[in-house]
């Protein structure tokens, strides 16, 4: 198992060739910051666990407020498997994160209707979009600041 800052088993993820891994870098895996290590840096991994609750609660409220149904745990995702193109009202597409980032998200798939809706977030945001199971099409659902 590979030495990670959260103590995560990164051993089986597609992205560990060109991850370098959070220990090595310090937190910066794929250049970017993780939500994860900055949080465990700086107040261990009890507040992380505390902090992953207390935001999926929050994720929760603003699922319901969406007629979504409810997240059931909130994972580290590399801000490149996440970060889709939303089209906007001038006809362009444009990205939101930073391809670089490791956030917290999930998704809540229904494959029988060809949607999914997704959840992406860190200590300072909370983005919902929905999109069709391959993961074209999405729409932007909600985007709240914390």
């Amino acid at each position: 198992m590979s030495h990670t800052i959260c103590g995560a088993n990164c051993d089986g993820c597609q992205f560990k060739e060109s991850c370098r891994g959070c220990a090595a870098t310090g937190g910066k895996p794929f250049g970017g910051t993780c939500v994860a290590a900055e949080y465990i840096k700086v107040g261990g991994k009890e507040q992380y666990a505390d902090f992953k609750k207390q935001l999926l609660t929050k994720v929760n409220a603003l699922l319901n407020a969406n007629a979504i149904p409810e997240a059931d745990a909130l994972y580290e995702l590399p801000g490149r498997f996440v970060n889709l193109a939303y089209p906007i009202p001038s006809g362009k597409a444009v990205k939101f994160l930073d391809d670089t980032k490791v956030y917290l998200g999930c998704q809540i798939e229904f494959a029988d209707m060809g949607v999914c809706y997704g959840v992406v977030a860190d200590t300072t945001f909370i983005l919902v979009c929905a999109y069709s199971v391959n993961g074209s099409e999405p729409e932007l659902i909600a985007y709240q600041k914390l």
